[in-house]
């Protein structure tokens, strides 16, 4: 996961999922989702796409570009609706997998401070309070 980042930061010079995501031709597209859901990301005829819910904040939005981003990198192929309902396959494993892969690539070019405590330097990089607990 961290060569993945890594390799992502220095091809396209930015942690920003966004041209990131452009720059590896995903098309991103919003919505109103209205039932919890925040994105998702799917392939179709060999397009990949990134769908993220219009009324998240700014903040929002990025992580949940940043942790599609990390299904089409980590789990190409696989389809989470898919898995849900024809397998027995943890699928959270997936999940907490993109949110780590979201936390470090955004975190990816800035550095703590010294005696910065942890919750500071997330809210510093523009994490939701909600995912601090997936940083390591």
């Amino acid at each position: 996961m961290d060569d993945t980042i890594t390799k992502l930061v220095r091809k396209f010079r930015t942690n920003d999922p966004f041209q990131i995501s452009e720059g590896m031709n995903i098309l991103i597209r919003f919505t109103s989702f209205g039932d919890g859901t925040r994105g998702l990301y799917y392939r179709t005829l060999r397009r990949r796409f990134i769908v993220i819910d219009e009324n998240l904040d700014d903040h929002w939005q990025r992580f949940v570009c940043a942790h599609e981003l990390a299904h089409d990198r980590l789990h190409p192929g696989f389809n989470r609706f898919w898995l849900d309902e024809h397998s027995f396959f943890n699928v959270g494993k997936f999940e907490c997998q993109a949110n780590r892969f979201a936390l470090k690539l955004l975190t990816h070019t800035t550095d703590p401070e010294i005696g910065e405590s942890k919750e500071t330097y997330l809210l510093r990089c523009s994490i939701p309070r909600e995912l601090h607990k997936f940083y390591l």
